[in-house]
């Protein structure tokens, strides 16, 4: 497993990482797919304040306490749950911000969180304060980096350029190009983007007929277009699962493509799916058959 270094950071991360919102919430059931993630060389593990109420991270700090010192945990915060009710409300005071680590570091059973991420963002958020509150996070030890998981332009841009912030987190895929146009301009910024979406729900795996069945279309593109593309894209590279891997790593901004598994075999057929990545290298016919929109909101 290769390894990229995130921002201008010291931190090296799996050019594979494990996104756990996908994660069983039986210990039991998530324990086979954390140490098979272990076992293949990931080492970066990316969860969530908001995901499954905490419950979550209980898990992941459970999997990965005596492994500590070998892994970067990432976690988010921002989406507060409403008290006594299912659905939650955006709340990025400082106040909520500097309860929420403390929370996350006892749910994960550590000291310090590797990459702590506003989890989200709006243009009419209190950015200095943000970017304050992070900062003394950092210098109190609680975490290490900071980053931010968002795709509006106007809301990622006016964060990293304000901030130390070493990462982006950031939808991304062969079916959802939009966030191309903006990896130069966050390089510049000495971060990194971290891709989720990148199987696009499994329609960028070699399951991807069966997917088809079931979807109503994707982003822009409707079932048609998608059963068009698809098969473009298998005929020109056989291996659609591979292809969407080794197309989000050839962007040198990507530090990392996080992928969800929900057993341990859908973790081990991403891995196969990455090590037979490492033999394509042209990408030339995809700008033909995909289509490159960019965001037209947030802007």
């Amino acid at each position: 497993m290769k390894k990229r270094t995130l921002g201008n950071s010291d931190i090296e991360i799996s050019e594979i990482s494990l996104g756990c919102m996908s994660l069983p919430t039986s210990l039991a059931d998530a324990k086979p797919i954390v140490e098979t993630a272990l076992e293949s060389g990931v080492n970066y593990f990316d969860t969530a304040d908001l995901y499954d109420k905490g419950i979550n991270e209980e898990i992941v700090g459970e999997l990965l306490k005596s492994h500590r010192h070998d892994i970067v945990l990432a976690t988010k915060v921002g989406n507060r749950w409403n008290t006594g009710e299912d659905g939650w409300h955006w709340d990025p005071s400082p106040a909520h911000i500097e309860n929420a680590v403390k929370m996350s570091l006892k749910r994960l059973k550590t000291d310090y969180i590797d990459v702590y991420q506003l989890h989200g963002g709006t243009i009419d958020d209190p950015w200095d304060e943000i970017i304050s509150t992070f900062e003394q996070l950092k210098k109190e030890g609680y975490i290490r980096q900071y980053g931010i998981s968002s795709i509006r332009p106007n809301v990622f841009r006016s964060f990293l350029e304000r901030s130390h912030g070493i990462s982006n987190m950031m939808q991304y895929s062969i079916l959802d190009r939009r966030a191309e146009e903006w990896f130069d301009e966050i390089s510049e910024t000495y971060a990194s983007v971290v891709t989720r979406g990148s199987i696009a729900k499994g329609l960028l795996t070699n399951e991807w007929q069966k997917r088809l069945e079931n979807s109503n279309g994707y982003q822009t593109y409707s079932k048609e277009e998608l059963q068009k593309t698809l098969t473009e894209l298998q005929d020109a590279y056989e291996d659609i699962h591979a292809l969407s891997i080794a197309y989000n790593l050839s962007h040198p901004a990507i530090a990392s493509t996080v992928i969800g598994a929900s057993s341990k075999q859908q973790f081990l057929d991403n891995l196969k799916a990455y090590e037979n990545s490492q033999t394509i290298k042209d990408f030339s016919p995809i700008d033909q058959i995909t289509k490159k929109e960019v965001y037209s909101e947030h802007r």
